[in-house]
């Protein structure tokens, strides 16, 4: 029979004392299991409020390493662990706040060959990605093996909560039946995020974790959260279960884990893409054409703020947003390299340009940060 050590006793009796939790709830704590997809911004505050709060065991699935940029928001990780394994940057700090717990880590990334594997055991998932393949997969594995989803989703200073796969409830395929087209929501790299937002919708995560393991409460299953941080503004959502769901309704299609890269319209990044569009130019390219005798015009369709960190000289700045209104502006029989931070906003300028007539017009690959890594070290990265 699990039991608590005087020292756990200790450190728990301000949950001890609460009615709702007591000793027989800590206990159930401790035998509980939490599996994290992701050690960034929501894994952050969810690891460390569960580890702090007892749960017994916290699986993290995580294979990138960190960076001086993560630091904004991470705050698993600091100065000390920049270059450093998440993982392993992570476990440090977890047994640190707490060396009663055991943190299991998979340097991987969650993909539909390792996901059923990887979520065997553990009683719930807590979804801490920022991409709708990982989001999708995770919904589907959790749904295919009976395990609760606790999603979150952070974008500049909004953020989701919401219970998937909780006693019969909807899942994430319920809310979106289908995944953006490429390129329509920007990531956090593209579009910012707010410092803080992570952390407060990661710890509302971690509270509905708690919640589910201990069995008190009203659970968000069937609800979902809406935050503004920027407007103090809260909505609560009533989600229904689809009974036309794919996935989770009286008669589903989708019976097995799929390509969700495929699924969601993104090219696999493993495969071999084709250096030969006649749109698209690299950054060596580029750097060549600016030191030759036949220079190019040069459009960046980032944001004016942006142009405050990092920007090549003499080029033309109209933000995506307002390109088609002064498009007008650019000179279409000259030839135009069009670049933003990382590639995707440009490519859709260069799209929308072509339907305009515009021919001598090409994206720059990697965006100005690529140009300032691999070209100019003296222009920052952001």
């Amino acid at each position: 029979m699990t039991t608590l050590s005087p020292e756990e006793l200790r450190r728990y009796n301000r949950h001890i004392i609460l009615p709702e939790v007591g000793l027989e709830g800590q206990i159930k704590l401790k035998e509980s299991s939490v599996l994290l997809v992701g050690a960034g911004g929501l894994g952050s505050p969810m690891a460390m409020y569960l580890a702090a709060a007892g749960v017994g065991r916290i699986g993290i699935v995580d294979f990138d390493v960190v960076d001086e940029s993560n630091l904004q928001r991470q705050i698993l990780h600091g100065q000390s662990t920049i270059g450093k394994s998440k993982l392993e940057s992570a476990k440090s700090r977890l047994l640190d706040i707490n060396p009663h717990i055991q943190v299991d880590s998979y340097e991987t990334s969650f993909r539909s060959d390792n996901a059923t594997k990887i979520l065997e055991g553990y009683d719930i998932a807590a979804d801490g990605t920022d991409n709708f393949p990982t989001r999708y997969l995770v919904n589907d594995a959790c749904i295919l093996s009976g395990t609760p989803n606790v999603y979150g989703s952070i974008f500049r200073f909004e953020g989701q909560v919401s219970v998937f796969g909780y006693q019969n409830g909807p899942c994430y395929r319920c809310l979106y039946t289908e995944p953006p087209p490429p390129g329509l929501v920007p990531s956090c790299a593209e579009g910012g995020v707010f410092g803080v937002l992570p952390g407060i919708v990661g710890c509302l995560q971690a509270a509905e974790s708690i919640k589910i393991l201990l069995g008190i409460g009203d659970c968000a299953s069937g609800h979902l959260l809406l935050f503004d941080s920027l407007r103090f503004k809260f909505r609560q959502l009533q989600l229904r279960k689809n009974p036309e769901c794919v996935l989770c309704g009286p008669n589903p299609t989708v019976t097995e884990l799929i390509d969700y890269q495929v699924f969601c319209g993104i090219p696999n990044p493993e495969e071999k893409q084709s250096d030969d569009d006649p749109y698209e130019i690299s950054v060596e390219e580029l750097h060549s054409r600016l030191q030759s005798n036949n220079p190019c015009n040069i459009l960046d369709v980032r944001e004016i703020y942006e142009t405050e960190i990092s920007k090549l000289d003499g080029s033309v700045l109209i933000p995506l947003g307002q390109l088609e209104q002064r498009y007008i502006e650019l000179d279409i029989n000259q030839e135009w390299i069009v670049h933003c931070k990382m590639g995707g906003r440009s490519a859709k300028a260069v799209e929308f340009l072509r339907t305009k007539g515009f021919q001598k017009i090409k994206n720059l690959k990697g965006g100005i940060n690529l140009y300032a890594q691999e070209i100019d070290q003296t222009i920052s990265t952001y």
